[in-house]
């Protein structure tokens, strides 16, 4: 069985607290060696640091949801920083723009994000870029901040328009994609997949979010990430196996401080 990578979990949720060790066993079951559980609050990055320290598989990132922007407006990127000096803090984020809800206003949103870019850019460690219903901005604020002084990033969960994606590529990120690859509705975003390289791909869960077909509607798992890995592969006419050493090796790749497995 080719090793998977769930880059995209968020293990600290209230879904997962009562049998969390079967979620990861059974990930392993399904060939998902490692993943990353995403901070979503810095406030409370205690709880993400605990989950990944509990787990050989599981490492884990610092950050700041869109959602949560209007909250956590006073986090610096030297806090940042210094947090993601903690051996098992693998990425920054997520961090990003939310226009769909109404969460946070445009304007900390941005704030927030760039706190996270120039964080990414000292640490040289991967930004987790949640973007939906702000491409335009996302693009603006990608451009002018790499201008600055380079840094590695996904856009994470990929449901936009082929612009971002193609804007993304061009800026040097990679293109994570979710279980709504899978769903019958998406035909536009697996052709958009079809025409990215296969080494800047890679894919996650979101769990307990968003989960593959057939159990959308249901609670999400990492071990449902094989699921996303096939329909990819489908979609850019390569088997699972292929799909998954590239997803892997781009994983590995961008993910520079996750221990290479033996």
């Amino acid at each position: 069985m080719t090793m998977l990578v769930d880059s995209h979990c968020h293990l600290d949720f209230p879904d997962f607290a009562e049998e969390r060790d079967q979620i990861i066993e059974r990930a392993h079951e399904a060939g998902v060696k490692l993943m990353v559980t995403i901070c979503t609050r810095v406030r409370k990055f205690e709880q993400i640091k605990e989950i990944a320290e509990a787990y050989d598989s599981v490492y884990c990132s610092v950050g700041t949801h869109p959602h949560q922007a209007g909250e956590e407006t006073d986090v610096t990127t030297e806090e940042l920083v210094e947090i993601a000096k903690h051996p098992k803090v693998v990425a920054i984020g997520e961090a990003g723009l939310d226009y769909f809800y109404d969460n946070a206003s445009p304007e900390d949103q941005e704030k927030v994000l760039r706190t996270h870019i120039a964080a990414a850019r000292e640490t040289q460690l991967p930004l987790v870029i949640h973007s939906r219903d702000a491409d335009e901005d996302m693009m603006r604020i990608l451009e002018e901040e790499m201008k600055a002084g380079s840094f590695p990033a996904l856009l994470h969960c990929f449901s936009s328009g082929k612009e971002l994606a193609l804007k993304g590529l061009e800026l040097g990120l990679y293109v994570s994609f979710s279980g709504i690859l899978t769903f019958k509705r998406s035909t536009e975003l697996r052709e958009i997949a079809a025409e990215l390289p296969m080494d800047r791909l890679l894919v996650e869960t979101d769990a307990p979010y968003l989960a593959p077909q057939p159990w959308r509607g249901k609670r999400n798992e990492p071990a449902y990430v094989a699921h996303t890995n096939k329909v990819l592969a489908e979609a850019l006419g390569v088997s699972e196996d292929v799909m998954a050493k590239a997803t892997t090796q781009n994983f590995l790749r961008l993910f520079s401080k996750v221990p290479q497995p033996a």
